[in-house]
């Protein structure tokens, strides 16, 4: 299949292999593995829990709006990171906030106010994102898929926007494991528009496999 060009994406390119078959097996293995992985996981996600609630009094998940499948909304479960009052210190600093709009909707780990010490580490680890099996056992995400995204970020995916769409949005993808926050839009748009044109079980298998040096790596986490 040739990749996706600069025209944007193009649903009649789908892979045969992501029709409802297709789907229905990818849900199956993410069903069977997020269960697995929460029981064996569950002594570190108490332990990370407790660590959050020492750190900064307060729940220790956080559950942000994001976009899935065909533009519905859900709420993208972490270990919070961020002081309650997250918002308002960002919005403090206008410059800082102009530069976070300006650069994805992020900043660079040491100049974002909004983390606590204890979040670095789950930032520079991303343990904090083992919450997010539990979007996966209820279907708001798989374990690989496309970043999801925040609603206002949509909007970065210009012609690539219905591959987005099309997908289910995963822990892992081809964003994570091709650079992270070192690849910008509109190349971050093409890798999930690929990722949906030739999806195959062993494709998604491989990326599992390539986010584990990843994250050890820390690869594109800044």
């Amino acid at each position: 299949m040739p990749p996706t060009s600069a025209q944007g994406f193009d649903p009649a390119r789908i892979s045969d292999r992501y029709d409802r078959r297709g789907r229905q097996a990818k849900r199956a293995f993410d069903v069977v593995a997020a269960a697995l992985l929460i029981v064996v996981l569950s002594p570190l996600l108490v332990i990370l829990a407790i660590g959050v609630v020492v750190s900064s009094p307060g729940n220790p998940l956080f559950g942000q709006e994001r976009v899935g499948h065909g533009g519905r909304h859900f709420r993208c479960l972490k270990f919070r990171t961020m002081y309650r009052d997250s918002e308002h210190r960002l919005r403090a600093d206008p410059d800082l906030h102009a530069r976070y709009v300006g650069n994805d909707y992020k900043l660079l780990l040491h100049e974002d106010p909004r983390v606590f010490g204890f979040g670095r580490l789950l930032r520079r680890t991303s343990l904090d994102e083992l919450p997010q099996l539990f979007n996966v056992l209820v279907g708001s995400m798989s374990l690989v898929g496309p970043r999801p995204v925040v609603p206002d970020e949509l909007g970065l995916y210009g012609p690539w926007r219905g591959a987005y769409l099309e997908a289910v949005p995963g822990i892992t993808g081809p964003w994570q494991v091709n650079g992270r926050n070192d690849i910008r839009y509109p190349e971050r748009a093409m890798l999930d528009a690929e990722y949906v044109e030739g999806w195959t079980f062993q494709a998604d298998l491989m990326i599992l496999l390539r986010t584990i040096p990843s994250v050890l790596k820390r690869r594109g986490c800044h």
